[in-house]
């Protein structure tokens, strides 16, 4: 067959797991450096897409059929995704991976992501990336990072558990494949359905707001925005913890709940017969 069964997919998510764990600090750190700039790179990409559409549902539409590859690649390239490591607890409920060794993973993950992100974001602001049709680009990136920071705690944290489920079973449904392609359908429906409904995950939106916040310090993007109207009060420092804080939380809730309740179901440990 060409994809495994749900029981063999719990198998291959816990060694999975090990191998990540068991991988020296320094290389979870570079490949999470990878993974961020890869999905900032999805966001770029995404926004240069839909940033003269008029209609949002349209603009939502076309981003939830481009953003998913980044995961995509993620997958295939091995990079090291803090959102799709959630599913780490896994292999630690099959008693493969300490805890220790999965906050290891994710704190260096985590960071990783954050410096890929924002170097990705820095080039975008800094050298000329935003400035399609005089700078409207730009303007809908501040847009964008601004609204991020503006949204409430509840909303955030919420927003956040439901991308993550999603996310994590994009990991999952690649793992049931053997072939690329199949990795890659996998990965695609799950990421097409939290973009489209607008769900919030922690490292595209350390680009959305690295990127905003670095456009907001070019003056001609910075002016730009002002003509166009744009609040920018939220848009600072305070504002990215502001978001991030809550999202990655839900983020964990998520990506860590959904994991088990597929291991209690498929897992080895499980008391149902698969």
């Amino acid at each position: 067959m060409g994809v495994l069964s749900p029981a063999e997919t719990m198998e291959q998510c816990v060694r999975w797991g090990m191998g990540k764990a068991q991988r020296a600090g320094r290389t979870q750190f570079l490949l999470g450096i990878l993974a961020g700039g890869i999905i900032a790179l999805g966001c770029a990409a995404s926004n240069t897409a839909v940033y003269g559409m008029e209609h949002a549902w349209t603009a939502r539409t076309v981003s939830s059929l481009l953003f998913p590859f980044g995961l995509a690649m993620v997958v295939l390239l091995g990079g090291e995704l803090f959102t799709g490591n959630c599913l780490l607890s896994v292999a630690v409920a099959d008693r493969q991976v300490s805890l220790c060794q999965m906050v290891k993973n994710w704190s260096l993950v985590y960071c990783g992501n954050l410096a890929g992100a924002v170097f990705v974001a820095a080039g975008c602001a800094f050298f000329g990336q935003l400035d399609w049709s005089q700078g409207a680009l730009a303007v809908y990136t501040l847009q964008v990072g601004a609204s991020k920071c503006a949204i409430s705690f509840g909303k955030g944290l919420v927003m956040g558990v439901l991308c993550n489920i999603l996310v994590c079973l994009g990991v999952v449904m690649a793992m049931t494949a053997k072939d690329s392609t199949g990795k890659i359908l996998g990965t695609f429906l799950p990421v097409c359905y939290f973009v489209l409904c607008g769900f919030e995950h922690c490292v595209a939106n350390m680009y959305y707001i690295a990127a905003a916040l670095f456009a907001k310090q070019v003056p001609a993007y910075a002016q730009f925005a002002a003509q166009s109207g744009l609040d920018l009060s939220a848009l600072n420092i305070a504002g990215l913890l502001f978001n991030l804080v809550p999202v990655t939380l839900g983020n964990l809730v998520g990506g860590v709940g959904i994991g088990l309740l597929l291991w209690c179901c498929h897992g080895k440990r499980s008391v149902v017969p698969v």
